[in-house]
């Protein structure tokens, strides 16, 4: 299967579970997966994003040596997919400790920015709660960012802003 010509071909829930079965927990399959992901093709970039949260997913194991690469790839101006996609992972991932420092900023600058979409501020909410769970001096940052927002915050927002808070 060619990779590139499979994401460009169709942006459905199917092509991407046909892709992210192809690639199973195939670690070269994956690195090819990831060098598209990390590349500069806007469109292959923003429909490889689903693919990856889909394979992490599935593979946890397979993310580990890339979220480095992906949490450095989101310090640039990126589609909203691949933010979105990325952050949706790190939710459900143990995120080593070399690199917690790094997700945590990233995450807060985009719980806090105005420009954020919802999804990408609501995962990113869950996944500060996760590391404030090693971390308590986050809790309270976290708390005052949430309760800030919550006033004119989207239904979304404020579903999982009550859980969280409720959980700190």
């Amino acid at each position: 299967m060619n990779l590139r010509e499979e994401i460009l071909r169709e942006h459905s829930k199917a092509q991407t579970l046909k892709i992210v079965n192809y690639i199973g927990n195939d670690k070269e399959r994956f690195a090819e997966l990831m060098n598209l992901f990390l590349g500069n093709t806007y469109r292959v970039t923003q429909r490889a994003a689903w693919v990856v949260s889909n394979c992490a997913e599935a593979h946890p194991e397979l993310i580990k040596p890339y979220l480095k690469r992906m949490l450095n790839y989101l310090s640039k101006p990126v589609h909203d997919a691949v933010k979105r996609n990325t952050i949706r992972t790190l939710q459900d991932i143990a995120i080593p400790k070399k690199l917690q420092g790094k997700a945590t900023d990233i995450c807060f600058q985009f719980l806090c920015s105005n420009d954020e979409t919802i999804a990408v501020k609501v995962f990113s909410m869950t996944v500060l709660h996760n590391l404030s769970k090693e971390h308590p001096d986050l809790k309270n940052e976290l708390r005052i960012a949430i309760e800030e927002q919550m006033p004119y915050a989207s239904a979304g927002f404020k579903s999982r802003g009550k859980k969280i808070l409720k959980a700190l």
